[in-house]
């Protein structure tokens, strides 16, 4: 896709991944639309020049208070960014919080099946247009310690690869990008080697650019190597996390 002229929506662009995504999709012309849920990030975001649909959408009212915020529009990109923890670990002996982990699974799978099925209709009257579900290197073989994350991740490449084979004679084209692990917020306090949101940014928008299906960001090329000739040992390398 050449980007400039085009209109994009990205969501949760005001922090982490997406704050770098729309600030380099911006440089390459297109016009981009974020949403965001903490007041502060978004009056930054709107500071430098973004438009910010304040959406929690980890809760059905904040789809549709974002859907409600487009008013209409055509978009030509939507890149489903936002996303969040919300795991728990039985070996910390602690008590689960559900409550958490039910944002989790609406933000990380229930939000992005909404957002495509509500915005599908003008998507498909574009000349081109793309969908980007941002999943992780975690949807290919889970870690221990993240069963909400991991399990929403790979829901969301499993949608993502059905409805890649429906719309493949189509106008719109369904990219996944799996990042790995990026320096953010939610990666705070981890110990493992991560990516900086930048590089990360980066290569997503090069795969758009290029209309590349599956974007292995980093670590995940190897992940994915890996799980190709053997996911049993995949799994278990990734388990040990």
């Amino acid at each position: 896709m050449q980007l400039s002229g085009k209109v994009a929506l990205v969501t949760g662009g005001t922090d982490g991944i997406g704050a770098q995504l729309i600030r380099q999709l911006r440089d390459k012309g297109a016009t981009v639309i974020t949403s965001g849920r903490d007041p502060g990030r978004i009056a930054a975001t709107q500071a430098a020049g973004f438009e910010v649909i304040a959406a929690d959408l980890s809760t059905m009212a904040g789809v549709d208070a974002l859907i409600a915020g487009l008013d209409g529009r055509a978009i030509d990109l939507l890149v489903n960014n936002a996303g969040m923890g919300g795991d728990y670990d039985f070996r910390d002996g602690g008590e689960p919080d559900l409550a958490v982990a039910e944002q989790a699974l609406f933000l990380n799978i229930h939000a992005p099946v909404q957002l495509i099925a509500r915005l599908m209709p003008g998507l498909r009257t574009r000349p081109e247009a793309i969908v980007v579900n941002v999943t992780s290197g975690l949807a290919i073989a889970p870690r221990a310690g993240g069963p909400i994350y991991c399990a929403t991740k790979a829901a969301l490449r499993s949608y993502t690869q059905a409805i890649r084979a429906q719309l493949k004679d189509t106008n719109v084209t369904v990219i996944e990008a799996l990042p790995p692990v990026v320096e953010t917020r939610m990666t705070a306090g981890r110990a493992n080697k991560k990516m900086p949101p930048q590089e990360c940014a980066r290569q997503i928008v090069v795969g758009i650019e290029r209309g590349t299906p599956q974007i292995n960001i980093g670590i995940v090329k190897l992940l994915q190597v890996v799980h190709s000739i053997s996911p049993a040992l995949a799994r278990r390398i990734m388990l040990q996390f």
